[in-house]
């Protein structure tokens, strides 16, 4: 079967991909990795000893930057629906975030109040029609921040991939109340016509 137009081109760019390469050469297990890297950099929001769960985790680039920055001492739990190959220091959930026996499986592992940070990268399977894919991956985000909401530790952060479109805004004003400090970032790895965006909240305010 030969490939659209579209995809051979999607696939000469990935495979073109500068970051792609980098995170062969370095060991990552994909190039998300260099988005959360430039984040932590500026940012500073792992340190050592904490307590980090990492939504949407696999392949796991995420947990892999993230589990470097804790150290041994700290503690982190992932989940995706997709499988994980074992990291280690980390504890996999595997199943759909969406229902409710894998969303209360990460509420027993992560105590309410225990928890330093909640990141993110999740998105849905994208069908091509935009405004189905929107609304699938709004309603990701906003199970996200009501997981973190639940878990977070007075003063702990939200870091969340949110694609601009319809609901970013309303999407955005409510978590604004939850934090002391809303931040937008766009990393460099993240591709200049790709509308996603990561919101970085910080100084969880427990209500």
């Amino acid at each position: 079967m030969s490939r659209s137009s579209s995809s051979t081109k999607w696939l000469q760019e990935h495979f073109d991909d500068s970051y792609v390469k980098l995170a062969k050469d370095k060991g990552y297990r994909s190039r998300a990795c260099f988005k959360l890297l430039e984040i932590q950099k500026k940012d500073r929001i792992f340190k050592k000893g904490m307590t980090v769960v990492d939504l949407g985790a696999a392949p796991g680039g995420w947990s892999q930057v993230a589990a470097e920055s804790l150290n041994s001492d700290g503690r982190l739990i992932a989940s995706d629906i997709l499988s994980m190959d074992p990291l280690p220091g980390v504890h996999f959930v595997q199943g759909d975030f969406t229902e409710e026996e894998v969303y209360s499986e990460l509420l027993a592992n992560t105590p309410d109040g225990q928890v330093d940070f909640v990141i993110s990268d999740m998105a849905p399977n994208m069908s091509g029609n935009k405004s189905q894919d929107q609304a699938r991956s709004m309603y990701l985000v906003e199970l996200a921040l009501d997981f973190a909401i639940t878990v977070l530790k007075p003063g702990g952060g939200f870091l969340v991939k949110v694609f601009q479109g319809e609901g970013f805004d309303a999407y955005r004003a409510s978590v604004q109340p939850h934090f002391n400090k809303l931040q937008t970032r766009k990393p460099s790895a993240s591709r200049p016509r790709s509308r996603e965006v990561y919101l970085l909240a910080k100084g969880f305010k427990r209500q």
